[in-house]
């Protein structure tokens, strides 16, 4: 949950390492370094971080590893194409939210929620134990009994994640930053506490862990692609009015 935790706090990875890292992968997401192009040489780079050589190049591993970048000896390191770019890696998702969203980088988000949340719902109702169920609906309470849109969207995540837990499907948990990316976009955007939703998103919620309970693996599903597809259209929504004002 560092994704999620970061953006309520502020608070950033500070050692030299972490922020070269940072500022050259928002600049290549951002596009400041388009596609296809050389980043500036080592000795340029070193300069204007004030890092030693050994930092900057333990931080080009690092973008290498996240798919941004590819270093070519007597080249120098090129910016990759954006399909190459590991976006299930909370660092390279953060670096979007930062960039700015967009409606088009949202509906992708949404659509590959979909395409595993409501199957993992499904699996719940066949595999949760009691345990699990009793932990969802905790959760779906910490959701209702929250006061900022900083504890709900905390609670909020929880519950998402408990319920790839209950699943029993291991591989769930390698995409929970696609949830926490989305939940993110919710906490900057538009929270179900400041728009008077928060009832309304919590009923959706339980009904989920009614039907995980009853074993109604259909409506489980459908109850979760409720939920995402309201919190996209939620946030959707603030994109557009935010983008009609200026």
């Amino acid at each position: 949950m560092d994704l999620l935790r970061t953006a309520i706090s502020g608070n950033y990875a500070r050692n030299n390492h972490a922020f070269v890292v940072n500022e050259i992968g928002k600049a290549v997401v951002a596009g400041d370094y388009a596609v296809g192009s050389l980043l500036p040489g080592d000795v340029e780079l070193a300069r204007r971080f004030e890092v030693s050589r050994t930092v900057l190049r333990e931080a080009m591993k690092t973008l290498t590893a996240k798919g941004l970048v590819f270093p070519r000896a007597r080249i120098g390191t090129r910016v990759t194409e954006k399909e190459k770019w590991n976006l299930l890696d909370a660092d390279v998702l953060t670096w979007h939210f930062e960039a700015g969203i967009t409606e088009e980088f949202l509906q992708h988000l949404s659509e590959m929620r979909l395409s595993f949340e409501p199957f993992a719902a499904r699996l719940a109702a066949r595999n949760a134990t009691p345990e699990d169920i009793a932990r969802l609906y905790d959760l779906a309470d910490r959701m209702a009994e929250a006061n900022s849109k900083e504890s709900f969207a905390l609670a909020d995540l929880d519950f998402h994640m408990a319920l790839l837990g209950a699943s029993k499907n291991p591989f769930m948990h390698s995409v929970g930053n696609l949830i926490e990316a989305a939940l993110v976009s919710a906490f900057k955007l538009s929270s179900p506490v400041e728009d008077e939703t928060q009832l309304a998103s919590v009923a959706d919620h339980r009904q989920i862990v009614t039907a995980v309970e009853a074993g109604d693996g259909d409506a489980a599903a459908a109850g979760m692609e409720r939920v995402i597809a309201v919190g996209r259209d939620r946030v959707s929504g603030r994109i557009s009015r935010g983008r009609q004002s200026t």
